[in-house]
């Protein structure tokens, strides 16, 4: 696919948008509900969730980066103690049980952080016999979303779609065949980072994902 203009991301929020109508299948129905992967995930699939008018909770995931190329994913975490391994990347960047134990324990004192931060006592939600759209703002290697998948599943959902605006088709590839269905508009042979394909893509701070968050459940509660 070239990169042409109309496949240039405006920001989030738009990307969310580029998401709805293939979507459209799942609105206002009870047994459905989205996760965000925080933080860039969340103003992606706030737009979804208010225009489908289905629930909005959140995933959290933490990439292991590898110490000397933190961007570079070793594996990911998920809520309820998922941990998977990149076998390829530690292949490529081998690094010590010690060290490798160093990145998890780190990763999921930040994980807990965020649970705390975004959700506070607000109970877990239960994926059991529901439709799960897992929903991120970019997939690059797909570490942390198929940790969010394994997460997923252990709950018993009867459905798992996960949707993004964009990823290299080979890793959408792969993800398709540990989920039901996989939705993503822009796929380019030659994919750079996710950040290349928006025009806007700054860091989503934690305010506003709380803001976000809040502002879904109020509506829900409406």
């Amino acid at each position: 696919m070239n990169h042409s203009s109309q496949t240039i991301l405006q920001n989030r929020a738009a990307a969310g948008r580029r998401l709805v109508e293939p979507l459209l299948q799942y609105a206002h129905k009870p047994d459905v509900i989205i996760l965000a992967l925080p933080r860039g995930g969340v103003p992606v699939a706030y737009e979804v969730a208010t225009v489908l008018g289905v629930r909005l909770d959140l995933l959290l995931v933490r990439k292991l980066g590898v110490p000397s190329h933190p961007e570079y994913a070793m594996g990911a975490i998920a809520s309820g103690g998922i941990e998977i391994r990149n076998e390829q990347a530690l292949r490529a960047h081998p690094i010590d049980k010690a060290a490798f134990e160093a990145v998890v324990a780190r990763e999921t004192r930040e994980l807990l952080r965020r649970q705390q931060v975004y959700r506070g006592t607000r109970a877990p939600v239960q994926l059991k016999d529901q439709v799960v759209i897992l929903i991120d703002d970019g997939l690059a290697t797909g570490a942390s979303m198929l940790a969010a998948v394994q997460a997923v599943r252990l709950q018993e959902p009867t459905r798992i779609v996960v949707a993004v605006p964009v990823a290299p088709v080979e890793t959408a590839e792969a993800l398709r065949r540990e989920v039901d269905e996989v939705i993503c508009p822009i796929m380019p042979d030659w994919f750079m980072s996710i950040g290349h394909w928006y025009m806007d893509f700054s860091q989503t701070s934690d305010k506003e994902v709380i803001d976000l968050l809040q502002r879904a459940w109020r509506q829900e509660e409406s």
